[in-house]
């Protein structure tokens, strides 16, 4: 399992959807989601078809928060040029977390 720190603090599990299949499938079809989802590489999403609301985070190849959103369903996300990954968690949680813009963010453990 890997998780997603901020200065050394863990803030919650992470799935990493690396692979073209696993970032076009994400978090469509899922009720919730427990932690967060690193879709990487991404600069935009979508939430067609998804049945909850998420936050979205979007971030530089070095995972450095460039912007955060909260998106309902079916809505199209704009892409952010300089963005290398998005981050995707149900929404409320980056309130949750104190995630804004600007901060440095890791992954560890276990991860492809």
């Amino acid at each position: 399992m890997a998780w997603l720190l901020r200065e050394g603090e863990v803030l919650a599990s992470v799935e990493l959807c690396d692979s073209a299949g696993a970032r076009a499938r994400g978090l469509l079809g899922r009720d919730g989601v427990e932690g967060a989802v690193l879709l990487r590489p991404a600069r935009s999403v979508h939430t067609f078809g998804m049945r909850f609301p998420i936050d979205v985070a979007y971030c530089s190849r070095e995972l450095v928060v460039l912007d955060t959103r909260s998106m309902v369903p079916n809505r199209l996300g704009r892409p952010r040029w300089r963005a290398r990954s998005v981050l995707e968690a149900e929404a409320g949680s980056f309130a949750h977390w104190g995630l804004h813009p600007g901060q440095q963010l890791e992954v560890r453990g276990d991860h492809p």
